[in-house]
């Protein structure tokens, strides 16, 4: 299962990569949000998938069972889409102003400084 997600996240790093380099600034914004998730992906691959064992320790254990997927990464990875959420919601609102002020979002044509 993790070499279907690492490859998962090598076609969205793939994507994402060919969207930014594109003159659109809608597709830029998108290519970023594909590599934003490529790499939440990736952290999640690395970290370790488990056995679907829960990290709860029993009383009067020492360690959780073995084979427990750990919950740092997982809960890092959620921050991350939250941060990456807000962030995404901002830049299409700015985009938005962008996009009405000067009627494009083509980058050769967004050399105007003053909106």
């Amino acid at each position: 299962m993790e070499t279907l997600i690492i490859l998962l996240a090598g076609f969205l790093f793939a994507c994402g990569f060919f969207l930014i380099l594109r003159r659109n600034i809608t597709q830029v914004l998108i290519g970023v949000l594909f590599l934003s998730q490529a790499a939440n992906l990736a952290i999640l691959a690395v970290s370790g998938l488990g056995t679907g064992i829960s990290a709860i320790v029993q009383n009067g254990a020492a360690s959780p069972p073995s084979g427990h997927a750990d919950p740092l990464p997982q809960a890092l990875i959620l921050t991350a889409i939250v941060i990456g959420f807000g962030v995404f919601s901002f830049a299409v609102v700015l985009l938005k102003k962008a996009f009405r002020d000067l009627g494009t979002d083509d980058t050769d044509h967004l050399n105007k400084a003053d909106f």
